[in-house]
């Protein structure tokens, strides 16, 4: 069955959620397309000397709460509509857990395990040559996403201020330690999900033990939350990556699988455990199902057979609209991923803060503060479950939209009411710079 368009679908969540809140037509109008999208190709030189062109992505998507924050995914399936869902949920995910960030997200559609170790440097810079003025500390700043890690960030760090001539090292968030990156970033994406279900748990008296967990995608936020959710005696039964999963009825060992993922390229190499397909693991009969890789795999074609009981979304959008409302109808609990994934871009606003002061922070220090924020978060949502009885998502949306909508309304009339019609179509907002075609007329790396 074809999957709905990411972003109208994220736009009739939104619809849906505010209408039931009572939210005023102007906020869902000014939160209802993104502010600026930046489009460009990426003439890439490749090892032969042949030259490649890929497509390239940037969505500021809404700013009233700060400069927009987002990271950048390399993947063969980025789209516009896919970067600009994303923009969306960061913008409502910053507001939930009240950094100030508006939110942004870019990407580039290509496979970056068909590009050698130079290829993909030559990218990373020929994206931000192309973006250099549309992102910037004070305006929108980058972070790794699929597929990209710090070392992709360094790279892109040094292209912007080679670019700028200045030290800026808050233009990108997630850099190495060497180039001002902070300590506690790798995990914080994985630790924070564990936070948000460690309090829910505590609240609504889940035990640990025996518990059972599945968890689709095994990168980097799907390890780290599945270390700490085995570390407080959860189960982890099944846990896959792109090419498949794993099963065992008593538990995996995450050390284990991690060791040989490393090693092998996937889980599948693990011995003495049942193979398993994607689709077959989000069909477990868990107690905790954590998708934990892209958006919409749970849909109206799947959503029946979903057997666990709660549903913790460590990836961005796991869950479409529809299948929401099945599950709800269900009885089945959804921890949202504008609340469960926040880690991220809170330890990456902990690092623009370090790097604003010139500071750096302790390891112990930024997990303290990380799980202040989580925990105050989820307090902040949970109670709005209670008071309203309410979703999950729906409260955590409530309490987004409030404090964009009220951040908004203070700034007086300006575009978002005068120039904004209240019911806007979902075409995208697309800004491509001068430079920007210069570039991809006359530059190849």
């Amino acid at each position: 069955m074809k999957q709905p368009n990411v972003f109208e679908d994220s736009l009739t969540r939104l619809e849906q959620i505010a209408e039931a809140a009572g939210v005023g037509p102007e906020v869902v109008a000014a939160l209802h397309q993104p502010k600026a999208t930046q489009i460009a190709s990426l003439p890439v030189r490749r090892d032969d000397g042949s030259t490649d062109y890929f497509q390239a992505f940037r969505c500021r998507y809404n700013d009233a709460l700060g400069p927009t924050k987002g990271g950048i995914r390399f993947h063969p399936n980025v789209t516009i509509e896919e970067v600009q869902a994303l923009a969306l949920w960061m913008t409502l995910k910053c507001a939930v857990v009240g950094i100030p960030y508006g939110g942004g997200k870019g990407g580039v559609t290509v496979d970056p395990k068909a590009l050698s170790r130079m290829e993909l440097e030559r990218l990373s810079r020929a994206y931000i040559r192309a973006m250099a003025d549309f992102i910037g500390p004070d305006t929108d700043i980058p972070a790794p996403d699929v597929y990209t890690d710090a070392r992709i960030m360094g790279w892109m760090t040094d292209e912007y201020q080679m670019i700028k001539r200045v030290k800026a090292p808050g233009v990108i968030t997630g850099k190495p330690i060497a180039l001002g990156g902070s300590l506690g970033r790798d995990e914080a994406t994985g630790r924070g999900a564990y936070l948000i279900t460690k309090a829910w748990a505590d609240r609504t008296g889940v035990r640990a033990q025996g518990t059972t967990v599945a968890i689709q995608g095994f990168g980097n936020a799907g390890y780290h939350f599945a270390r700490l959710m085995e570390q407080d005696g959860y189960r982890i039964q099944a846990v896959s990556d792109s090419r498949g999963g794993i099963f065992s009825a008593d538990g995996l060992d995450m050390e284990e699988v991690a060791r040989i993922k490393a090693q092998e390229g996937t889980v599948r190499a693990v011995p003495g455990v049942e193979s398993i397909s994607n689709d077959e693991l989000l069909r477990l009969d868990v107690d905790i199902l954590a998708p934990s890789a892209l958006e919409s795999v749970i849909g109206g074609w799947n959503v029946s057979r979903i057997q666990a009981r709660t549903l913790v979304e460590v990836a961005n959008g796991p869950v479409t609209s529809e299948a929401d409302a099945a599950l709800e109808a269900a009885g089945q609990v959804v921890l949202p991923d504008v609340l469960v994934n926040a880690g991220g871009v809170t330890v990456s606003y902990f690092e623009w803060v370090q790097n604003r002061q010139g500071r750096s922070w302790s390891l112990e220090k930024v997990r303290q503060e990380l799980a202040a924020t989580m925990t105050e978060a989820f307090e902040g949502v949970w109670s709005l479950v209670e008071q309203r009885g309410v979703s999950p998502r729906s409260a955590a949306y409530t309490l987004a939209i409030e404090r964009i909508g009220e951040a908004i309304q203070s700034q007086g009339t300006r575009e978002y009411f005068s120039a904004r019609p209240k019911s806007l179509p979902a075409e995208p907002v697309v800004e491509v710079t001068e430079e920007v075609e210069a570039a991809v007329a006359t530059t190849t790396v």
